[in-house]
């Protein structure tokens, strides 16, 4: 009788023990997610969307080996609300951060790295934050990351060779000299070096590669947000150009200008640094199990002396940051999965910033929150039918006010918002006429008017990035 008890026992102790690791395996296949955010990168600065002259080897590589999304969209023109609708899933007529003023995220923003933190996930962000300084409840380890390391501040982030970056909530001093910015929006926080010792950018890279290493026994989502090919707008404090880099590799003996030099050397140092992710992945056995994104925060800009024209940063498209045309926020993005998404893939899914939230929620198992404006995109990266946006929508609140919204292949631009005198409406055919030359407002007046409700009914009113409240 003991015999059997001791058997039946040991049965069971194994099915427990089966169990449990049934449910370890299960956790373990929840995957690992990389979001790499380029920093004012056109459509067209790599290979993969028809750049010629700078070279993004393994950023071309994942795009042969993964998806290419031609018709992906950022969540703003600038910065700080491109960053608040990926974090949030809500577009720029619903998120609190409409333009680049210092509005901290609060106790009532919701974060994609929240609803991963909820799943288990390890969570962690290198990079700019931009979405709430030290002192205020948006800091990253009050909205979801254990680890940070990077600018709290965006105007801060301008600066490559900065005298400290954050590390959670600790200053960590660099061996950078500054001359800080005492004039004009930048005063006081915009800075240039005058020793250029510690790069930020190759500092990001190390941290990440760390905690890839730290983190890989679990699950997690590294938010990767580098500040390359951002210009230092307060360059002219130290009588240089904006484009900041240790040195110009490959391009040193090119025949162009400096700045165009430097601009080519910062995008060939990132997609090296990708490269490096990408094989501690492998190096570690767990890049088939690591979903990897990579775009940009809005489109090419014309800052330390960069001219977006040179290398044809827009890609044909109309307009640059702070625009609302295509140029503006149309953006690269490039998903990576290998073993899981079909190699070779080019989609033309119109999607958007604030569809990360809900994929990244998909992947993990999470809830998908109520009232945001994304649709997970995972069904596109699985080759499985996907659901499609009724219509997308922006604001920026900066130069006149600027609004546009895109329903199909209609788009219309709001332009000088602001100022009733001057505001003017212009509706364009994307399919016949992607690069917006044409504005086909008098031969459609039906879609004008239909697209023109959706300006009032895509946005709530905004308390610190007021449209209509005009006095």
């Amino acid at each position: 009788m003991k015999k059997v008890f001791w058997i039946l026992s040991a049965l069971f102790l194994f099915g427990a023990c089966a169990e449990t690791k049934k449910e370890n395996k299960d956790e373990l296949k929840k995957p690992n997610i990389i979001y790499i955010l380029a920093d004012d990168l056109g459509y067209g600065d790599i290979g993969a969307y028809g750049q010629t002259e700078i070279q993004t080897p393994n950023l071309d590589k994942m795009a042969e080996e993964g998806i290419r999304f031609t018709q992906h969209y950022s969540g703003s023109t600038v910065c700080a609300p491109s960053r608040s609708v990926l974090m949030t899933g809500l577009h720029t007529g619903h998120t609190k951060v409409r333009g680049n003023a210092d509005v901290p995220f609060d106790e009532t923003d919701i974060t994609v790295a929240e609803l991963l933190k909820s799943a288990g996930y390890r969570t962690g962000i290198i990079g700019k934050w931009g979405l709430g300084d030290f002192g205020t409840p948006g800091i990253p380890n009050k909205k979801g990351f254990d680890f940070f390391f990077g600018y709290l501040n965006q105007i801060r982030a301008h600066n490559f060779y900065p005298d400290y970056l954050w590390r959670n909530n600790e200053k960590v001093p660099l061996e950078n000299e500054i001359v800080i910015a005492d004039k004009g929006y930048a005063k006081g926080r915009g800075s240039a070096s005058t020793n250029k010792k510690e790069y930020s950018h190759d500092l990001f890279t190390t941290d990440a590669l760390n905690f890839v290493e730290n983190s890989a026994d679990s699950a997690f989502f590294l938010y990767l947000a580098y500040t390359i090919p951002h210009a230092n707008n307060e360059h002219w404090l130290v009588d240089e150009h904006g484009m900041e880099v240790p040195d110009y590799g490959q391009y040193a003996d090119k025949d162009w200008p400096e700045a165009q030099i430097g601009l080519a050397a910062m995008i060939t140092r990132m997609d090296s640094d990708i490269g490096k992710i990408n094989t501690k992945l492998e190096e570690l056995g767990i890049d088939k199990n690591t979903l990897i994104i990579f775009a940009s925060d809005n489109g090419p800009h014309s800052e330390g002396e960069n001219d977006p024209t040179f290398f044809y940063s827009s890609g044909g498209l109309r307009g640059q940051k702070r625009d609302l045309y295509e140029g503006g926020i149309r953006v690269p993005m490039i998903a990576y999965w290998p073993e899981t998404i079909e190699p070779g893939q080019t989609s033309d899914h119109i999607s958007a910033f604030w569809d990360f939230l809900p994929t990244a929620c998909d992947l993990a198992g999470v809830e998908v929150p109520e009232n945001i404006d994304g649709i997970s995109f995972l069904p596109e990266l699985l080759g499985k039918e996907q659901a499609k946006h009724a219509n997308l929508y922006w604001e920026f609140t900066e130069q006149g006010g600027k609004q546009a919204v895109r329903k199909d292949n209609w788009k219309l631009v709001k332009l000088d918002v602001l100022h009733p005198s001057k505001t003017r409406l212009e509706l364009y055919d994307l399919e016949n006429d992607p690069s917006e030359q044409y504005d086909v407002s008098d031969q459609h007046p039906d879609v004008l008017n239909e697209m023109t409700k959706l300006l009032i009914s895509e946005r709530t009113e905004s308390e610190y990035f007021p449209l209509y409240n005009v006095k």
